[in-house]
């Protein structure tokens, strides 16, 4: 007597149920392990219309013609266009590490089809119709080229450069309007734009760490973290059956060994991790040679050394990233590209300046990592690495697209700031609360 009831209420939850898991928006990914979930692309966190950029047109001696620095150029007024920019010579030492400047530019300047569909950003006209302003001085560039010794005449050439910007910004009715907070502007290399980065903190910096900025300057909170460019060439054709086996040496680091503030411990490591058969910790200088051993270094190797320099980062992090070794990080300032979209655990270990120093401790750590861990780790990075790619024509999230993507992140707080500067009459109460 009960039989027919019963299966009504069985149908009834089961329809019920069904209806549940079909019409759920819930992330079915965010109940799998960890393991599975490195397996699983970066989620595309594409806008519906991409960031409109104004670009100052500034004359060329504020950035293309410190790269072919001729009399014609430096004395041409006329801004770059996509037909006079000049390709970034690849072979440039450590000049590329820090041509980020160059590569957002280019983007803007960029007006093709195919690859480039479908980016972040498009260049504008008309400035009141921007959501942001992009400044166009070589900041890094022009500190490599006339003030890289710091005390050499030359640096006064460099110093007038900042000063004419800073005059030409302030100027400006749309610096005016939001005090500069809606701007873009490059500072890669830690001394860019040295004597007056301090009339620029309300903007937007692109920078690769903090490590020479005080937090009244720069932070995460409006600013945008670049990676460097790679100096070595991407492992393109890392499509071994057995990568795991086929990379024999454990851990590998080329570079300087003795740095000042955090990369002092670069000296403590090369102690710490002398007389093992299957660990490659060489000093070196940056040289064209130096660069192809760095990259046969890291193809051959399972995990890639990254430890502090004068700053928390360094260009060794990206080039082990497009060499697929895995990044061993050992900087406890270090502050990461893309993090609020990109997990670096899924691909890199982390050690803190007092785990690496411990004898042995490291390198038991990775010699306990199991083979199909590495495995997943190698195949996460031949996945992101196309995010970590500076090049021209630009391309759907590649470096610069993700860059731009950061900018737009960035817009909510700007626009806070601008509109409640518009409305005050007294000094922001916020910034005098402790």
């Amino acid at each position: 007597m009960y039989g027919k009831p019963s299966f009504s209420v069985i149908l009834l939850i089961s329809l019920i149920f069904l209806s549940i898991i079909l019409l759920s928006t819930t992330d079915l990914r965010s109940h799998l392990s960890p393991f599975l979930l490195l397996s699983i692309p970066t989620p595309s966190a594409s806008p519906c219309r991409p960031l409109k950029v104004y670009m100052y047109d500034l004359p060329r001696r504020f950035n293309i013609a410190m790269m072919m620095p001729k009399k014609s150029e430096v004395d041409d007024d006329t801004p770059v266009t996509e037909k006079t920019l000049p390709m970034w010579p690849y072979r440039s030492g450590l000049r590329r590490q820090h041509s980020v400047e160059y590569w957002m530019m280019a983007s803007l300047l960029w007006n093709g089809e195919g690859e480039g569909e479908g980016r972040e950003v498009v260049r504008v006209s008309d400035p009141w119709n921007a959501d942001v302003f992009f400044v166009p001085f070589f900041s890094s560039l022009s500190f490599n080229t006339h003030g890289h010794t710091m005390t050499d005449p030359e640096t006064e050439v460099d110093r007038q450069l900042q000063v004419e910007v800073v005059n030409l910004l302030r100027q400006s009715e749309h610096w005016q309007r939001s005090q500069g907070r809606d701007h873009v502007i490059p500072m890669q290399h830690p001394n860019a734009f040295r004597f007056l980065r301090d009339e620029l903190n309300a903007s937007i910096l692109v920078v690769v760490d903090f490590g020479r900025y005080p937090q009244s300057l720069s932070n995460l909170r409006k600013d945008v973290v670049a990676p460097y460019v790679h100096v070595v060439e991407s492992y393109t054709d890392d499509d071994t059956s057995n990568p795991f086996e086929s990379r024999t040496t454990l851990l590998f680091f080329r570079g300087r060994t003795v740095r000042k503030d955090e990369g002092k411990v670069r000296a403590i490591l090369g102690k710490v991790l002398a007389n093992y058969s299957d660990v490659r910790y060489e000093s070196s200088f940056a040289s064209d040679e130096g660069i192809r051993l760095s990259s046969e270094g890291m193809r051959s190797s399972k995990f890639c050394l990254h430890p502090a320099g004068d700053t928390p980062s360094s260009c060794r992090l990206f080039d082990a990233i497009v060499s697929h070794c895995v990044p061993v990080i050992v900087s406890d300032h270090i502050e990461l590209p893309y993090e609020d979209e990109i997990d670096y655990s899924q691909f890199s270990i982390f050690f803190s300046f007092m785990e690496a120093s411990k004898p042995g401790y490291m390198v038991e750590q990775l010699r306990q990592v199991p083979k199909d861990t590495w495995v997943k780790m190698w195949q996460r990075l031949k996945e992101v690495s196309h995010h970590f790619e500076f090049q021209y024509p630009p391309k759907k999230e590649d470096a610069v697209d993700m860059l731009w993507r950061q900018v737009r992140h960035k817009l909510p707080v700007v626009n806070l700031a601008v509109h409640r500067s518009r409305r005050l009459k007294v000094p922001d109460w916020w910034s005098q609360r402790r």
